[in-house]
């Protein structure tokens, strides 16, 4: 039987054959830090896709470091200290509702992972914080599908699980377009 699990993953294996032209590499990085914490390197570069793509000048699209969202508001800064600046205008000011960083990690709910703002704004730290989320995730469910939803929309509501499943499917997407 094939689990959503296995569709994923079958996803991605077949993504470079079924559109090459399209297809990305996984940055060294990022591919590093999903075997860290035991991630197919596909699922983490995609969920970062997913949370804070942008379109370079060169027209290829890459998860953006220094992107907060406020309140459910994206803003893209164009270097590190601009993002610290407006993360911590924004923490003063008594906003908790932020996600930072490439994988968009929420300072409400895991400042005691990020650390310092400045330390949030690191894409290595970054990355790290949100596959540690991630991993947590799939230990939980052991399938890739429901864990990618629920580092999105953890809660166990109706609402939250629709969320959940609309977000997977888009992470899933990315995948189809990177090569291995």
């Amino acid at each position: 039987m094939i689990t959503k699990s296995w569709l994923v993953v079958l996803g991605m294996g077949l993504s470079f054959a079924v559109n090459p032209l399209h297809a990305e590499p996984i940055p060294s990085s990022y591919q590093q830090i999903a075997q860290e914490y035991d991630i197919p390197p596909g699922v983490l570069y995609s969920v970062a896709l997913q949370e804070s793509r942008m379109r370079l000048r060169s027209r290829q699209i890459r998860p953006w470091p220094w992107t907060l969202n406020v309140a459910g508001v994206p803003r893209r800064y164009p270097t590190r200290i601009a993002a610290y600046k407006g993360l911590t205008f924004y923490l003063e000011r008594g906003i908790r509702s932020i996600d930072v960083g490439l994988m968009q990690v929420n300072w409400r709910y895991h400042q005691d992972k990020l650390g310092t703002p400045w330390q949030a704004l690191d894409p290595h730290h970054n990355v790290r914080t949100g596959a540690k989320i991630l991993a947590s995730e799939y230990r939980e469910t052991q399938d890739w599908f429901e864990a990618i939803g629920r580092y999105h929309s953890p809660g166990p509501s109706v609402r939250h699980k629709r969320r959940a499943k609309k977000y997977a499917n888009s992470v899933v997407g990315f995948s189809n377009n990177l090569s291995k």
